[in-house]
């Protein structure tokens, strides 16, 4: 049932630009051999070939209690949770060694790459690329996630101002950093009306590189501020976001008050620093482009 489930998946994902976008654009980035750049899902040959030996191999080297990290968030108390763990137990503890992902290949030169899905309405924007940075939510991470969020990061950002306000191309562009233990990219993403493909490219790039060459302007930095200033009052309110939060800190083994050094980050930085990352991490002559629509 669920191979079944799965195929029929794929067979659905092949007429979606979106979903092809996203799975091409890990191979582009990370290498069709790295386990970073192969889809989550499998493929067809795989899912259709899996065993019930598969399975278990799977079970019998890659399930293990040890180390786990359980976090709870509630009107409940201890006493009354650790009984309800007790399935962990039963669990195989032993040392797992995940593999490590290979290095990205590096881009020495901006290409295009296309993808025809026929009679697709809009074209798929993945524009981007793997960088030689390390996720650090208090560090030169988290000043670059700064530095974008006037580019492509909120609605007012000058890529969506352009493309969606005030050309009416599309019905939202984005751009980010994003990262993990592993690896961290940088990417514009968009869904773009068909006709209009060439012509927005050529503005993803312009606005881009316009912010590399002149800078953040005094206002668009205390907008940034003020508007990230105050999205962390909503940001810890839900159960979920309590939990998440606090396996994020576990996680990536954050001190306990990391926002309050990313708060003191966001304070303190500086037009000019603001400006020599974008310089740093948004060089448009060594990017992936994936577009993918009707040719």
């Amino acid at each position: 049932r669920l191979q079944k489930q799965a195929i029929e998946g794929f067979k659905q994902s092949k007429s979606q630009p979106a979903t092809i976008a996203s799975t091409v654009y890990e191979k582009i980035n990370y290498g069709a051999g790295n386990i970073i750049g192969m889809s989550d899902n499998g493929t067809e040959y795989t899912i259709k070939n899996l065993t019930l030996a598969d399975v278990q191999q799977y079970y019998d080297n890659y399930m293990t209690s040890r180390d786990a990290k359980v976090v709870i968030v509630g009107d409940i108390k201890e006493a009354e949770i650790l009984p309800k763990l007790g399935f962990l137990s039963k669990l195989p503890n032993k040392k797992i060694t995940l593999p490590v992902p290979g290095a990205a290949p590096s881009v020495a030169k901006t290409a295009i790459y296309l993808i025809d899905v026929p009679k697709a309405a809009q074209t798929e924007f993945r524009v981007g690329k793997v960088l030689n940075m390390k996720y650090d939510l208090v560090g030169e991470y988290y000043k670059a996630d700064l530095m974008n969020y006037v580019l492509g990061a909120n609605f007012n950002s000058r890529l969506n101002l352009n493309l969606r306000e005030d050309k009416g191309w599309t019905y939202g562009a984005r751009s980010n950093f994003s990262g993990d233990k592993y690896s961290v990219d940088y990417t514009f993403s968009s869904g773009i009306r068909a006709d209009a493909t060439d012509s927005a490219l050529t503005e993803v790039m312009k606005e881009i590189n316009n912010y590399v060459a002149n800078g953040i302007t005094a206002d668009e930095v205390a907008f940034m501020k003020s508007a990230l200033g105050q999205r962390d009052a909503l940001l810890y309110e839900t159960g979920a976001q309590k939990s998440g939060f606090i396996g994020r800190i576990l996680e990536y083994n954050l001190p306990g008050n990391f926002v309050d050094t990313q708060n003191s980050i966001l304070k303190n930085i500086s037009k000019a620093e603001i400006d020599a990352l974008a310089k740093k991490w948004l060089q448009t002559d060594k990017m992936n482009i994936l577009l993918v629509g009707d040719k």
